[in-house]
């Protein structure tokens, strides 16, 4: 697990670790109970030279030290829809080198996965995790590149501090598959 210092992730994470993990940052920094958010990943490079107004809003200055990728968050997402048929109107400009998503999430551990009861719709299985006692809350940041790299990390509520944050690239592989189809077509 990387040691992430108070002034942000560690220098040799890669790009992709270093984004998701400022991601993750930046949502704690807002609380628990938020909703979904979804952010742009633009070449910090490419933004000051194609959009310096931006990037100076942005705080993007002539600073070496600027972490390669820069998350730009969009427009909250739609109260109400499914987060799956969501991003599956997503698509992205050129310009765009990747994407990234938080959410939080319920969540049991493995050792319980066995003792769902068959026949829940969707709606029945939520309840049936939400009043579950060994649930976990989490948070999980999901990012992808067009690359087709991929970074993940999940922070528990109960555990909530950046040196508790899990990052791996297949922690929400289903999450990662959902933002890498943002990219085709």
């Amino acid at each position: 697990m990387p040691n992430v210092s108070p002034s942000g992730p560690p220098m040799a994470a890669s790009p992709l670790t270093r984004a998701v993990l400022e991601i993750d940052e930046y949502a704690s920094g807002l609380g628990w109970d938020q909703p979904a958010r979804l952010f742009a990943l633009v070449d910090t490079v490419r933004l000051r030279a194609d959009e310096p107004e931006l990037a100076a809003q942005l705080g993007l200055g002539g600073d070496a030290d600027a972490a390669p990728l820069t998350p730009v968050e969009q427009d909250e997402l739609p109260s109400g829809a499914p987060l799956d048929e969501f991003l599956a109107t997503v698509a992205w400009p050129d310009a765009v080198t990747g994407c990234a998503l938080t959410v939080e999430r319920l969540m049991l551990p493995p050792s319980v996965e066995g003792s769902v009861p068959d026949g829940l719709d969707e709606a029945g299985l939520a309840r049936w995790v939400a009043s579950h006692p060994k649930r976990q809350e989490v948070r999980m940041t999901v990012a992808v590149l067009r690359d087709g790299a991929r970074e993940s990390a999940i922070r528990l509520r109960e555990k909530d501090s950046p040196t508790e944050v899990l990052t791996g690239a297949d922690l929400v592989p289903g999450l990662a598959e959902a933002l890498a189809a943002t990219f085709e077509g």
